[in-house]
């Protein structure tokens, strides 16, 4: 697949139930890697709802008084992808945020085209830095790949520890 085969145009209210099965799709395995790492007792508590509120996240990024623009990623008039971006033009400061590819649709260059697309969106406003964040497990690694392919080589590694609290 070429760069000439993915069209990213602007998300439209009318895409979300699209970006929704993208997203539930695309964020499956990774919730699948955080029950097995966390295991079950803390996962049914600390991921109890991680799902729900990561839609509920997802369609608050097409509000109209959102910070975040949205942009969806087509192959054959096809959803295969999104990403949202913030600008903070004054700071000069970029952030990509939650982003996903169908997973039948991976290692195709989608989310590649997608970064290289809000990043140039970045420089033309005068963005000098573009941060994203994403996880360490495995289930991110293809994550962190595409990132890194389109230039995001400086990170802080960050830890998230639970434990389990015996209660009387």
């Amino acid at each position: 697949m070429t760069r000439s085969d993915i069209d990213i145009r602007e998300a439209h209210d009318a895409d979300l139930d699209h970006l929704q099965a993208v997203r539930a799709a695309a964020f499956a395995p990774v919730f699948a890697s955080f029950r097995s790492i966390l295991g079950d007792e803390i996962a049914d508590v600390a991921q109890a709802r991680a799902d729900e509120e990561q839609a509920d996240y997802l369609a608050s990024l097409l509000a109209a008084d959102s910070k975040w623009d949205v942009y969806v990623a087509q192959v054959s008039d096809a959803i295969v992808g999104f990403v949202s971006v913030r600008l903070d033009e004054d700071a000069r400061l970029g952030e990509i945020g939650l982003n996903a590819v169908l997973p039948r649709s991976s290692g195709r260059g989608i989310g590649t085209a997608m970064y290289e697309f809000v990043l140039e969106r970045m420089k033309e406003v005068g963005i000098r830095v573009a941060t994203v964040s994403t996880g360490g497990d495995a289930s991110h690694a293809p994550a962190r790949r595409a990132y890194e392919k389109v230039g995001f080589t400086v990170g802080i590694p960050s830890v998230w520890l639970c434990c389990h609290l015996d209660t009387a």
